[in-house]
């Protein structure tokens, strides 16, 4: 079985952001970047994948030459071949999903895995797009999944907690939530092994983007708390305060 997984490099979660000189783009200083979240269950179902059906994992990845660092990260893990489509830049889901998509094209691919959504842009758009651009079915949000006779069979997070069960023909592309599986740690033959193994970087052609950021604002400072008093006699202020400063009752 051939599996592309498709990862990104991204702010860490615990990282302090702030807008850049620009005004459009955050500031790189002291932020620090590992594979984004939910692009970790994606990598642990591909190498179950793997190790249920044989084959080859393929990490796909767009964005700096620094990010072969995530990319052996998840060869550590048990990812066996990868490629980076060097980009410095900040773009949209349009772009990046032709990019991906037209390198896909070029390789073998029986599914490709996405995590369901970026720690940074959010935009929980970037797999669906490269399935139309590959012109295959996809599922997003899967909780669970298993693969047989050239089928995949997908479960998904549905509004209110509910589950929607898919049969989809391979090849296919499918998002991977929380809950999917636990990512696993890299062991030390696994980071050997991402040491020699060769990341292919060509230069990703990007397409124009098709979304702009006009500015880039950090949220209002929190106000300081405050101490109404002490025992039940506060609890008509606190009642008061919550009521008619805070709003929320």
């Amino acid at each position: 079985m051939d599996i592309i997984v498709c990862i990104r490099r991204a702010p860490t979660t615990d990282a302090r952001i702030k807008p850049g000189a620009d005004g459009k783009t955050y500031d790189p200083a002291g932020v620090n970047y590992d594979i984004s979240e939910y692009d970790k269950f994606a990598i642990e179902a591909a190498i179950a994948l793997k190790e249920a059906h044989g084959g080859q994992v393929t990490v796909l990845s767009v964005g700096p030459s620094a990010a072969t660092k995530e990319i052996r990260t998840a060869i550590a893990m048990g990812c066996d071949a990868a490629h980076l489509l060097v980009d410095d830049g900040q773009h949209d889901s349009w772009a990046i999903a032709q990019v991906l998509g037209a390198k896909i094209k070029e390789l073998p691919h029986d599914i490709v895995l996405f995590g369901w959504n970026s720690v940074d842009n959010q935009s929980s758009a970037t797999g669906q797009m490269v399935a139309e651009i590959l012109d295959v079915p996809s599922v997003s949000v899967a909780v669970a999944l298993e693969v047989a006779d050239g089928k995949a069979t997908v479960e998904r997070l549905a509004a209110g907690g509910n589950r929607e069960k898919y049969s989809i023909s391979l090849p296919a592309v499918v998002t991977c939530q929380k809950g999917l599986n636990k990512p696993r740690s890299a062991n030390m033959k696994g980071i050997m092994m991402a040491k020699k193994t060769k990341v292919e970087e060509t230069p990703a052609n990007t397409p124009a983007d098709g979304v702009a950021v006009v500015s880039l604002n950090p949220p209002p400072p929190r106000p300081e708390g405050k101490i109404v008093g002490k025992g039940a006699e506060a609890v008509g202020d606190l009642v008061k305060l919550l009521r008619e400063e805070a709003k929320v009752i």
